[in-house]
């Protein structure tokens, strides 16, 4: 059993703690940026602000002290919002050691860079001078069902495919399965692309477009994704997995899912602005990794009309109707 380091106090990182915790065994610090959301979590037993109706056991120590989280901590998991990646492993670069492994469960596409979330890590620590092994966890689970202990299937990849495997074994219990994979490139991708898609299946929801548009608009999705994702390395195989389809089919169809929910606010006519505030803190990773997926997809010379269409709603103004239209009156191909 291990020493684990859960950073990041969001939703994600609650459940994994918690999951973690009720597994048994291991020692759990959960780090939290926000001193005052540490402070509630160890004065309720609860992170209300997250991840409410979970009481966390009194094993899991709590804390917003980077250096007391990290120091004893053998796998660091790393579960804070895409845009706080680089600066957050600045921050923990001192308090780092040889011998540490990094579970990324982050999934987005870092904006102007184009990186994923273990190329954004491994930069920022190399800065530092430190070269620590870096796997990545993804795959269909939404937080509160994970925390509730509802059976759930995700991928964790690493070109190591030693640690992938030492990662399956510390992480697996009744109610978490890990199936390794060696492609880290397509594990990201595919997590972090399949927001972007998500957001669009929202708005065919709030337009009441019907299944048939939901149906169409996620098969295309897994093609775009798969598109590019290729170009940049990743394999094909990887995203008709968990990675992939899976986490593509529950953020588009899932009650739970924050970027399919905001796609819906969007479809009912409300302004990108008052669908992030009702948020309330909450991220929906989507809304940034579009510009980032639509630039990266330049880059490659990939197309992906459906991004290009999430991108001119979020940023442009346009309609999601209209977006809609525009996407069904392409010229036509073959599939």
């Amino acid at each position: 059993m291990s020493n684990i380091a859960v950073m990041g106090g969001g939703a994600w990182g609650t459940a994994l703690a918690l999951n973690l915790a009720q597994r048994g065994g291991h020692s759990i610090t959960l780090w939290t940026h926000s001193a005052g959301v540490a402070e509630t979590i160890r004065a309720t037993g609860e992170n209300a602000a997250f991840l409410p109706g979970f009481p966390l056991p009194a094993s899991i120590a709590v804390t917003s002290h980077a250096a007391q989280a990290l120091a004893n901590a053998e796998i660091v998991l790393s579960v804070m919002p895409s845009h706080h990646v680089r600066a957050s492993y600045t921050h923990f670069a001192p308090y780092l050691h040889a011998g540490q492994s990094i579970v990324s469960a982050t999934k987005g596409i870092e904006d102007h860079t184009g990186l994923r979330m273990s190329e954004v890590i491994a930069e920022s620590l190399a800065t530092h001078s430190l070269h620590l092994h870096v796997a990545v966890l993804s795959g269909p689970s939404f937080a509160q069902e994970v925390a509730a202990g509802s059976p759930t299937a995700v991928t964790i990849a690493s070109r190591d495919l030693k640690l992938a495997t030492h990662i399956q074994h510390e992480f697996a219990n009744r109610t978490l399965r890990l199936y390794t994979n060696e492609d880290v490139i397509g594990v990201e991708l595919g997590g972090a692309l399949k927001n972007v898609i998500a957001i669009a299946a929202g708005a065919v929801s709030g337009l009441a477009l019907g299944h048939n548009s939901t149906a169409a608009l996620i098969t295309r999705g897994i093609a775009e994704i798969t598109r590019l994702s290729v170009a940049c390395g990743g394999r094909r195989e990887t995203l008709a997995g968990l990675s992939g389809l899976g986490d593509l089919v529950l953020t588009c169809t899932g009650s739970q899912s924050r970027n399919r929910w905001l796609g819906m606010q969007l479809g009912q006519g409300h302004s990108l602005a008052d669908a992030l505030a009702a948020l309330h803190g909450k991220v929906a990773e989507g809304v940034r990794t579009t510009s980032a997926a639509v630039d990266l997809a330049s880059r490659h010379n990939v197309e992906m009309p459906i991004a290009e269409q999430v991108l001119a709603i979020l940023h442009h103004g346009k309609h999601p109707l209209a977006a809609i239209q525009d996407l069904m009156t392409r010229p036509g191909r073959d599939e």
